[in-house]
């Protein structure tokens, strides 16, 4: 088999490539952002770092303990409290570990498919992509949310209609950062009633953080997020600040604080199949929405797209 495209870097689709990999498959992924992990993600603002996607994430199934365990050795992946694990030094250690193995085009704004005589192209607003092999794909997996798949899957004439039951919730994502000697008795993590909050970590007691700062990271509950989702990040700020000030304690002025809206934060109605495949298109889709809005979900879709594809060409 020629090159399979795989749209989206985040661990659904690095754990196709992976998996593609093993089966002797080689594979090209095209990511929108400059980085790597989706929502497994760390913002950087000079000396400070935030991890203001997954928290962290747990190992439930053999598979991706092992993979856990891997990481792990490798030191891009550490526990952080007991049976839960986080990248070291950032959330997006695994995910660039595995890229580290893999053809990819970053900042590749996909918008459209487009099969031909010689196999799929994969295309921007301006036409076909400058890649390898662009043009000659056997196949395509569109690793990426839900209501980001389903154009892209009509572009390609895919019958894919179950993608339209997903349904997502979106998150608010509070970063503050506070001299390194700041006074607060919560050491790690909580759940918090503090409307409208509904998740409060402080980051720089993860492993592999830096403690020169104290950095927290809060996400905001679901409803709110979705109410707010349009505003701008800039006037989110205070309401979600006053809340963190009644859930924590803390009442010092932040040396930093910034706010990120996820449009397609947590899975709240997932398909219950592993992944989605159209054997006359040569075209699947995965990604946490197929199982749940675990890393682990994420990661075991990936392969099971990977092995379908491996298995249509046995």
């Amino acid at each position: 088999m020629t090159k399979v495209a795989i749209i989206g870097a985040g661990m659904a689709g690095l754990a196709a490539a992976e998996r593609l990999a093993a089966g002797g498959v080689g594979s090209l992924i095209f990511e929108k952002s400059r980085g790597f992990g989706g929502r497994m993600a760390t913002r950087r603002t000079g000396d400070l770092q935030f991890d203001h996607g997954a928290q962290f994430f747990t190992a439930r199934g053999p598979a991706f303990f092992a993979q856990t365990s891997r990481w792990r050795e490798a030191g891009v992946v550490d526990e952080w409290s007991a049976g839960s694990y986080v990248g070291a030094p950032g959330m997006t250690a695994p995910a660039r570990a595995m890229a580290a193995n893999h053809a990819c085009v970053t900042q590749a704004q996909v918008s459209r498919l487009m099969r031909g005589d010689a196999g799929w192209s994969v295309c921007d607003d301006r036409g076909v992509i400058a890649a390898p092999g662009n043009g000659s794909y056997e196949a395509v997996i569109l690793a990426v949310p839900a209501p980001q798949a389903i154009p892209l899957a009509a572009s390609a004439g895919a019958r894919m209609p179950s993608l339209q039951h997903v349904e997502y919730a979106p998150c608010v994502a509070l970063m503050l950062a506070f001299a390194p000697e700041t006074q607060c008795p919560l050491k790690t993590w909580m759940k918090t009633d503090f409307s409208p909050l509904a998740w409060i970590a402080r980051n720089s007691s993860k492993p592999g953080r830096s403690r020169d700062a104290q950095t927290w990271v809060a996400h905001a509950r679901p409803d709110w997020s979705r109410e707010h989702l349009e505003t701008s990040p800039e006037e989110l700020r205070a309401p979600l600040l006053a809340a963190f000030r009644r859930a924590t304690g803390i009442l010092d002025d932040p040396t930093h604080i910034s706010a990120h809206r996820w449009r397609y934060a947590l899975v709240e109605q997932a398909l219950g199949v592993p992944c989605l495949f159209d054997a006359d298109a040569m075209l699947g889709a995965c990604g946490d929405w197929c199982l749940g809005r675990r890393v682990e979900c994420a990661y075991d879709s990936g392969c099971a797209m990977a092995d379908t594809l491996l298995q249509s060409h046995a």
